[in-house]
């Protein structure tokens, strides 16, 4: 796997302002994108979002989520959204969330779906990641912030 999230991650994946009141509302929206640019069915993207959610939060806190599932696909997929308003989405930290990364992953894939959450989180430990994606005032601004800060930190 490629070291930065541009190995599954276009430019055409970032959602700025997702207007969502709830994570079931987040989640329909980012499998209806998501479906849209992989010629998926969206109601079985939503349904393994929302099984894996039934295991535990996929909200590990300071605002950020990263709703992941298996599914029927080739190859690894990323969607980044920022919500234009923060929403409860049951993280381990009890605050909203307004930073929103779904990974897809093959059926079959393991330790490329784990090595790919695995990057994800590492890449939004940092507050200034965090402020930084807060603060891009556009796709392109996310995008460059999301693969540039994975080549300095996953060399």
């Amino acid at each position: 796997m490629a070291n930065d999230l541009s190995a599954f991650l276009a430019k055409e994946d970032i959602i700025l302002g997702l207007n969502a009141r709830c994570k079931r509302g987040a989640l329909k929206a980012l499998a209806d994108h998501a479906a849209r640019r992989l010629d998926l069915d969206a109601d079985k993207v939503f349904e393994a979002l929302m099984s894996r959610e039934q295991l535990g939060s996929t909200g590990i806190g300071r605002g950020i989520a990263i709703p992941h599932a298996k599914i029927a696909l080739d190859r690894l997929h990323m969607t980044f959204a920022r919500v234009a308003k923060p929403i409860d989405f049951d993280a381990v930290d009890d605050e909203p969330v307004d930073l929103l990364f779904l990974l897809l992953a093959p059926e079959e894939a393991t330790t490329d779906h784990l090595k790919a959450l695995a990057r994800v989180a590492r890449l939004v430990r940092p507050v200034e990641a965090q402020k930084s994606l807060r603060g891009a005032g556009s796709e392109e601004g996310v995008y460059g912030l999301l693969t540039g800060f994975l080549n300095v930190r996953a060399a």
